[in-house]
């Protein structure tokens, strides 16, 4: 009889950072667009101290490129967001299997690891209100977040958040 020959198969998959796709009109010529300001009446989904925290990591980030916060702005900024609750897509699959003689057979299982995650969709758009509100770029994140984090891990996701988000603006 011949020996019985076993395997057993890990698999772990993880999410790596934040996903963005961006979107812009391709006529569009970035280098008139200097100051910006925010849209009075912005809903953003976010709690109103997340809001500052974004915000201000925007304001930040877009000053490092040049760009000023104005009362007459070239542009402005919509901040829309909201949560997402996605299944763990993280799996351990184990699998075993084995032939002898003329007889062969297997089992495989999977098992979830960790639990449910939540993910935030943060959509920011930038619209020239003179030309009739035309929207002229656009990014829409998704990335996981604990909603019970401290003010401080908040602050810190949002700034390496937008630091993404405006890695890719303007488009070349």
């Amino acid at each position: 009889m011949k020996p019985l020959r076993y395997f057993i198969v890990f698999l772990i998959c993880f999410s790596c950072g934040p996903l963005i796709n961006y979107d812009y009109e391709k006529t569009t010529n970035f280098s008139n667009y200097k100051t910006y300001n925010y849209f009075d009446d912005m809903n953003t989904g976010l709690s109103q101290l997340d809001t500052k925290r974004i915000v201000r990591a925007i304001d930040d980030k877009l000053a490092t490129m040049g760009l000023s916060r104005s009362e007459n702005p070239d542009f402005y900024i919509d901040i829309q967001s909201e949560e997402i609750q996605n299944r763990s897509n993280s799996n351990i699959g184990v699998g075993a299997g084995g032939t002898g003689g003329n007889v062969g057979g297997g089992v495989s299982i999977g098992f979830p690891i960790g639990g449910n995650q939540n993910t935030r969709q943060i959509k920011i758009d930038f619209v020239d209100k003179q030309q009739n509100e035309k929207l002229f770029w656009q990014a829409v994140s998704e990335s996981t977040y604990r909603q019970n984090a401290p003010p401080e891990k908040r602050e810190e996701a949002f700034v390496k958040l937008v630091e993404k988000i405006f890695s890719q603006y303007p488009p070349k």
